[in-house]
């Protein structure tokens, strides 16, 4: 286990947790204190075929896993050095190498949902945490017209992650070294047509997927990859490879079918101005003359 990115050295003055996941229930199961060359070493009474094993160490505020281990690693198993680094709330901003949204087929109501991936990079050499709830460590803008938002499976729980307006805001620490993932979900209201999609950080690579294959897309320098099956279902791939702040890329989502749902606001309209042209016209009518 090593301590900084710039100029790594052991790292020697914590404690390791071994922890076990199952679909049921986790939890830690052995811990060490790190030699003086920042080793350990864990032990398993019987390894659980069905569990994930992970390796964690807490420095500086902020606890760092190992990727997982699975039953095939043991009787023995040497997993990979885990870093751990200093934190601090200033720095280099936080850079997104890849965005990747993807967009289903219209429910029955015309409304499509969006899955959108930013990979976010600490250019830095120290952990990045927020300085407060005032100040994220990232923001990104959610296209007008985004409803029902929901943090997805990524490496940010939906505690690091809030949504302000058409801003998405990130507080959960992100480590130098390797792209971090944050995963959000929304829905786009049916009826609309043409989506700009927001581009105010510069990327090294956008992945637009659409499973509406009739869908339109313009972008700078887009590139059409044919279409890619995921899960049964089939995406009509885009890409788009060193894109600014502010490139203009939408979306024209092609005229859906024609459904009597759609009428019920014109008729209501029209009806409202029926009651309303009644009730004008009985205050127009004279009174009529008391009888002798």
């Amino acid at each position: 286990m090593t301590l900084g990115a710039t100029h790594p050295r052991p790292y020697t003055s914590g404690w390791v947790v071994l922890h076990r996941v199952t679909m049921t229930a986790q939890g830690p199961i052995d811990s060490a204190r790190l030699d003086p060359r920042g080793r350990y070493r864990l032990r398993i009474g019987a390894v659980d075929s069905v569990a994930t094993y992970l390796v964690s160490v807490f420095h500086d505020g902020v606890a760092y896993f190992s990727q997982p281990i699975t039953a095939g690693h043991f009787p023995r198993s040497a997993i990979d050095t885990l870093r751990v680094f200093d934190t601090t709330t200033v720095g280099p901003p936080l850079t997104v190498r890849r965005r990747l949204l993807s967009v289903a087929a219209p429910k029955p109501d015309g409304s499509r949902d969006v899955l959108e991936l930013q990979e976010l990079e600490n250019p830095g050499d120290k952990t990045r945490i927020a300085a407060d709830t005032l100040h994220p460590v990232w923001t990104g803008v959610l296209p007008a017209g985004a409803l029902q938002f929901s943090v997805g499976q990524g490496d940010f729980s939906s505690e690091a992650v809030a949504r302000h307006a058409d801003t998405v805001a990130l507080f959960g620490a992100v480590q130098p070294g390797g792209a971090r993932q944050l995963a959000y979900n929304y829905l786009l209201a049916g009826g609309v047509r043409t989506w700009m999609l927001p581009v105010d950080h510069p990327l090294e690579k956008i992945l637009i997927l659409l499973e509406d294959t009739t869908a339109r897309v313009t972008g700078p320098g887009l590139r059409a990859l044919g279409v890619r099956p995921i899960e049964g279902r089939h995406f009509v791939e885009y890409e788009i490879d060193d894109v600014r702040t502010g490139a203009l890329i939408a979306i024209e989502f092609p005229r859906g079918p024609f459904r009597v749902e759609s009428l019920i606001p014109f008729i209501a309209a029209a009806l409202g101005l029926l009651l309303a042209l009644g009730f004008w016209w009985a205050l127009r009518r004279p009174a009529k003359a008391p009888a002798a």
